[in-house]
């Protein structure tokens, strides 16, 4: 193999051994359900957005709305909805005090970490273990399908200027295993065919959910939203798509039959 084929692929080993570590936790989290996903997921969102406070450069402000993020998502999800959804926008608006630039950027971004936090626990809590554990493999195979056929494939790149290793090969992988895991579940009866089509549109979903979180590290000049994941990078590196994914089926749901029934 050549020098540049070892080069592609150098940082599997690393991108397996943190990445299948924290799956194992997730997979925990996700078992257990009730306040120990609730926190697992409060957990994570926070330090997404002390990233993106760190990445539009919030200083030392960074850690406590991270801080602020965690406790604010975790209330949010504890207690009724009615009372506590103006906590979704709790960072945003403290942030907009604290930022002396990109407070628009800020916003939206810890805004959409909120609401997808929010719509993975309320996906756990409604819908149960089955249909969360839809939604990551979905995000997980399009993920691992994207990369692998990416650099075996190679071929035009999706969007050079924004994430210029995203090729079109990689993406059209993420689709067709996608498509594999809605059939599998129409397949076992836990729903009907239509879950296919939704499956591929949560890829689709997750993959402008990378794309832009791409866009906001090119614009702040990073390359890796912190370094917390070895491999990977940050916590948003890493959660990236299935924010892009949570956000949509958090719509979805409110337009169309979720899960769509057999028959």
């Amino acid at each position: 193999m050549s020098h540049a084929g070892v080069g592609q692929w150098s940082d599997l080993g690393q991108r397996l051994l943190s990445g299948g570590i924290f799956a194992v936790l997730g997979i925990f989290a996700i078992w257990l359900g009730g306040h120990p996903f609730h926190l697992f997921v409060a957990g994570i969102s926070g330090i997404m957005v002390w990233e993106v406070a760190r990445m539009v450069g919030a200083g030392t402000a960074a850690v406590p709305l991270g801080i602020l993020s965690a406790v604010a998502l975790f209330l949010l999800v504890s207690l009724p909805v009615g009372y506590s959804l103006p906590l979704v926008f709790v960072p945003a608006l403290v942030g907009l005090t604290r930022l002396e630039a990109h407070r628009v950027s800020y916003a939206l971004y810890s805004s959409a970490i909120m609401t997808a936090g929010y719509g993975l626990v309320h996906l756990r809590d409604d819908f149960g273990v089955m249909w969360m554990v839809w939604l990551a493999l979905i995000v997980i195979v399009s993920d691992i399908l994207g990369y692998f056929a990416g650099r075996a494939i190679g071929g035009p790149k999706f969007w050079p200027r924004i994430s210029p290793k995203k090729t079109w090969s990689g993406t059209v992988a993420g689709w067709i295993g996608a498509a594999i895991i809605g059939g599998v579940f129409a397949w076992k009866g836990y729903a009907s065919g239509q879950v296919i089509g939704i499956s591929v549109a949560v890829a689709i979903a997750g993959q402008f959910g990378d794309i832009a979180e791409s866009a906001l590290k090119r614009r702040m000049g990073v390359k890796d939203s912190s370094s917390i994941l070895p491999g990977h990078g940050g916590m948003f590196d890493r959660f990236d798509a299935m924010l892009g994914a949570a956000l949509f089926l958090l719509l979805v749901e409110q337009v169309i039959d979720f899960p769509p029934a057999v028959g």
